[in-house]
């Protein structure tokens, strides 16, 4: 035999192995000693090796950015192996938490795990440990020889063995956050690597003692001691009033001393629920150094917390109070001051108007209220400051307008769980039971949303996900009273301890309640409250570990808002569970996107955080579905309209009175409004300046229709930003009219790095032209032209120039250019491989016709999966990769991703493998042909349209002839291979 690291000129390893002469020994396992080969080739002798993605050595890590946890890496092999073997020194419940969704899959079908674990320094959670127990599945056993510190997890297929080894406990920050360092191989049962491993595993297990409940209980013990002496160990915080701003908090301050540097006397502060609001306050008085200052807020609750926190932050340096019904103390130096106290007319006027150098405003969206009115006009501070997490508001007062536009800071869930502000959370989307064979939908009878299934329903799953801590501290939140009111008293017939708060109860019932619900001893205390919405805001109970949504999500800012009552940091809390029961409801696609973020309202985008959010979420949040939720999300999805008038007039209304006038279109970007493609896709408005006139008063601007038409192909053409070329030279014609050609040439060199081709400039000129378009576009855009011939080169057209001494039409068109100018900046300027494209980012049929250059534009029905172009040397390759229900028969065949690298496309019906567009398919790295790989999820809504490109490819081996399903017509398998491994997350969003 060979030895085996020969290595041809390519940098392949040689493939000589005769497999036939050794078959007895892979016990006939012939092609998946291959593959491993194939992938351990690529992973250990040359990247430029072709092989399995899924087979080969991976270095495992947490980089959210890319798509990238181990938690994901373990979740998936867990989901696809036939037995598990995990041997690890430290297990806690926040590790668990996360894979509990996982195990109950796993005992569902019957996939049996052996778990190894130690009593190593005491460390492992006994609430984990018997958690896991739970699980008829899984047996776990405890080693207590010698120091157990290993990580390793084993996964059993049908004809391997998959393992990662590494630094990763099962701990939450190891599976999330952590630097950790991870390696996954592949093997068969006889590599030594996995014998060595599974041998010592197995010799460990031998020595291991089961794992009992007795045994827990009595370590338990052992367990609480230690964490207790460990607790009173630590050296208590001393100097408090030299706490330091966290980044968030420098950037805030700075920002808001620029907005004082220029004459401001007001700032608005947006901030997400735990992200410190008062304590960034206090740091600002602390720069700002008043002699006086008052601190609003509306329950006196929050007052004596607030002023707990200054005094974290001053120390002994200045003296406090509270001003409420309750206290007087009106001669400190800072004030704390409910509302309902200082707007009574005797309190507010005995201070003077000037009294206060520096006044707060907390929870600043019910500024609205005349008692905050009526105090907001008499004093008159140096410096005024509100403060709110959801200023966005329904009713009529404008809270951005109070504080006159001046935005200092605003900081969303996303960025704050970057910045590690809030403690993380466990999200898990779960099925509403249905009754009597009914789901639970928009209008259910109450009688059903108390049924004593319903109950028991939730008990259990409540019980199963559980809380980070020694005992459960709950908030319900509930449709309406009626609900909540029932629901807990039934909740108490189960034996729970809960109650039921609504507006009725008092300001000293609430707080009683919630003395009661954080409390740590047993006698008297609540387990849960519930309620509807008087703690979506302004209630700060840190110690809360496990939030309970039994109402449809209506609204992705009371989402939030109630999410954020679970995310307050607090001793000894490492996580907040988060179980949200969905039923049948249309507005299910809003908790995608409350949880991402993400406002674009593309369907795929929404539909690829369901699947793999749990890959791309910040910090040690995880995200977790069932099917069924998943299914219903989906379901949500599809019927959702994204780009109908209603939710683009809601989210520009919304804008509008953020910014204190009319947006431009940046300013949807810039604040994270919804995406301004959504208005240009909509059929009845095509563009900004079409929705302006149609629903914006204000706006007097009047165009003719040929400027008109101008502006609708630049917004539905151009200025996603897809391509830059068209943009610059649009830009071009605008400021130099003349030799257009030579200066976008020296542009795209010298700004971009884009060299400039004959194709280029035919491409170019045949869209601004109008020559590009086919079917009815060129006609709905013939008097688009913005180009002429001008000797060798080429000039601004006649009508173009003519239209631009329109002040207001030649700044709509730079508007809407510097626009598509950012957006390519910020989405498409990293091209992949010398080409046109951005891997990952999505195109339609006409952006990748003009992105290749060709001279028209085709329509899908001409493309029909892929089109060679001879002039350009190009042959895109399309994929649909989940049909619609409702294409003939004779298209309706399988296209397959064998792996992340490799992917088998059937050709066009009627070919055979001596086709031409076949031959040439096989031809193209030898032709110098370029082919690309651009595939779509979901070919049926309107956001659709894009596919993803996945990068260059090349076929492999040789056609296979086929005879479609459902016809007697001949097709062809061609197999292809990428040049570039699809990224785990967006691989499996596909394939999923």
């Amino acid at each position: 035999m060979k030895n085996l690291v020969e290595i041809d000129k390519k940098g392949n390893l040689e493939s000589i192995i005769d497999f036939k002469t050794i078959d007895a020994s892979y016990d006939g396992k012939t092609n998946i000693a291959k593959d491993i080969l194939k992938a351990n080739e690529t992973g250990l002798i040359s990247c430029l090796v072709d092989s399995n993605l899924a087979l080969r050595p991976k270095l495992i890590l947490n980089d959210y950015s890319k798509g990238s946890k181990v938690l994901s890496d373990i979740v998936s092999e867990l989901m696809n192996c036939n037995e598990f073997m995990i041997s690890v020194a430290f297990i806690t419940s926040s590790g668990v938490t996360p894979l509990l969704e996982t195990f109950k899959y796993l005992e569902e079908n019957g996939i049996k795990g052996e778990i190894l674990t130690t009593d190593y320094l005491n460390f492992s959670e006994p609430k984990a440990l018997k958690k896991l127990l739970e699980f008829s599945n899984i047996h776990i056993r405890l080693y207590s020889k010698n120091n157990f510190h290993t990580k390793g997890y084993i996964f059993k297929h049908s004809d391997h063995y998959r393992l990662i080894i590494g630094s990763s406990n099962l701990t939450q920050s190891a599976l999330t956050k952590n630097k950790e360092w991870n390696i996954k191989m592949s093997s068969l049962e006889k590599g030594s690597l996995t014998e060595e491993v599974l041998n010592e595993f197995r010799s460990m297990w031998k020595d291991a003692d089961n794992l009992t409940l007795e045994w827990i209980e009595t370590y338990e013990k052992i367990y609480l001691k230690q964490r207790e002496s460990l607790r009173k160990s630590r050296v208590p915080r001393i100097l408090q009033h030299l706490l330091k701003p966290n980044k968030m908090q420098v950037s805030a301050i700075q920002a808001l001393d620029k907005i004082r540097e220029i004459g401001a006397k007001k700032a608005l502060l947006i901030s997400a629920t735990g992200t410190g609001k008062t304590y960034l306050s206090a740091f600002d008085i602390r720069n700002f150094n008043p002699t006086r200052a008052l601190f609003i807020v509306h329950r006196e609750q929050i007052a004596k917390q607030s002023l707990d926190s200054y005094k974290n932050v001053f120390g002994d340096t200045k003296s406090m109070g509270i001003l409420s019904g309750n206290s007087k103390d009106i001669d400190k130096d800072f004030i704390f001051s409910t509302v309902q106290t200082l707007s009574k007319d005797d309190v507010l006027l005995s201070f003077h108007k000037n009294e206060f150098d520096y006044i707060v405003i907390d929870e600043v969206h019910k500024a609205g209220a005349i008692s905050y009115q009526k105090i907001a006009d008499y004093f008159e501070p140096k410096f005024l400051l509100g403060m709110s997490a959801t200023p966005e508001r329904s009713d009529d007062f404008d809270i951005f307008k109070m504080f006159d536009y001046n935005v200092a800071y605003e900081i969303r869930l996303q960025q704050a769980l970057e910045e590690d502000l809030l403690c993380p959370f466990h999200y898990f989307g779960i099925t509403d039971i249905s009754i009597d064979g009914t789901g639970l939908d928009d209008t259910t009878d109450f009688k059903y949303l108390v049924d004593e299934q319903r109950v028991n329903h939730i008990i259990d799953k409540i019980s199963f996900y559980g809380y980070c801590g020694d005992r459960v501290k709950g908030l319900i939140f509930c449709s309406d009273k009626k609900e909540a009111k029932e629901l807990s008293i039934k909740f108490n017939n189960h034996g729970l301890r809960t109650l039921a708060l609504t507006g009725e109860n008092t300001q000293p019932e609430r707080e009683e309640a919630i003395e009661r619900l954080e409390q740590d001893e047993p006698v008297n205390c609540l387990d849960y409250i519930f309620t509807v919405d008087i703690f979506n805001e302004g209630i700060d109970i840190p110690s809360v570990n496990q939030v309970v949504m039994l109402r449809p999500t209506k609204s992705a800012i009371i989402f939030i808002q109630q999410l954020g009552r679970g995310l307050r940091k607090y001793t000894y809390k490492e996580y907040v569970v988060i179980i949200d029961f969905v039923g049948n409801y249309d507005s299910n696609f809003l908790i995608p996107i409350a949880l991402s973020g993400d406002r674009t309202y593309n369907k795929d985008t929404i539909r690829k955080y369901v699947m793999e959010g749990n890959r791309i979420i910040p910090g040690c949040s995880t995200v977790n579905f069932d099917e069924i939720s998943k299914k219903r999300i989906f379901e949500s999805i599809d019927k959702a309209k994204f780009n109908n008038i209603k939710l683009i007039k809601e989210s520009y209304n919304s804008l509008k009175q953020k910014l204190g006038k009319i947006p431009n279109l940046n300013d949807f970007d810039l604040h994270d409004s919804i995406d301004p493609l959504r208005i240009f896709d909509n059929n009845s408005l095509g563009s900004y300046y079409k929705f302006l006139t149609k629903y914006e008063k204000e706006y007097t601007v009047q165009l003719s229709s040929v400027q008109e038409s101008f502006i609708e192909f630049i917004s539905k053409k151009l200025a996603s930003g897809k391509r830059i070329h068209e943009l610059e030279m649009i830009k071009c014609a605008i400021n130099y009219k003349v030799d257009l050609i030579l200066r976008l040439t020296h542009i795209l060199k010298e700004q971009y790095d884009i060299n400039f081709k004959d194709s280029t400039e035919t491409s170019i000129v045949n869209v601004l032209t109008n020559q590009f378009s086919s079917g009815a576009g060129k006609e709905t855009y013939k008097e688009c032209i913005f180009l002429e011939k001008y000797g060798l080169d080429y000039k601004a057209s006649e009508i173009f120039v003519e239209n631009l001494k329109n002040k207001e039409f030649k700044e709509m068109v730079e508007g809407l250019i510097q626009f598509g100018i950012t957006r390519y900046k910020k989405f498409y300027s990293v091209r992949y491989m010398n080409t046109s494209f951005e891997l990952y980012q999505k195109y339609t049929y006409e952006d990748v016709c003009r992105l290749l250059e060709w001279e028209k534009g085709e329509v899908a029905l001409n493309i029909g999966g892929y089109k060679f172009d001879k002039t350009t040397k190009t042959y895109p390759v399309f994929i649909n990769y989940n049909k619609s229900q409702v294409i003939s028969a004779s298209i309706n065949y399988e296209d397959r991703f064998e792996s992340a690298s490799q992917l088998i496309a059937i050709s066009k019906s009627g070919r055979t493998e001596k086709s031409a567009d076949v031959v040439q398919a096989y031809a193209a790295e030898k032709d110098g042909v370029e082919m690309s790989l651009f595939v779509r999820k979901n070919k049926d809504d309107e956001t659709s349209k894009e596919f993803y490109y996945l990068g260059k490819i090349k076929t492999v081996g040789t056609a296979k002839p086929i005879i479609m399903g459902n016809t007697n017509k001949t097709a062809v398998e061609i197999k292809y291979q990428l040049y570039t491994p699809i990224r785990e997350d967006i691989y499996e969003y596909i394939i999923s």
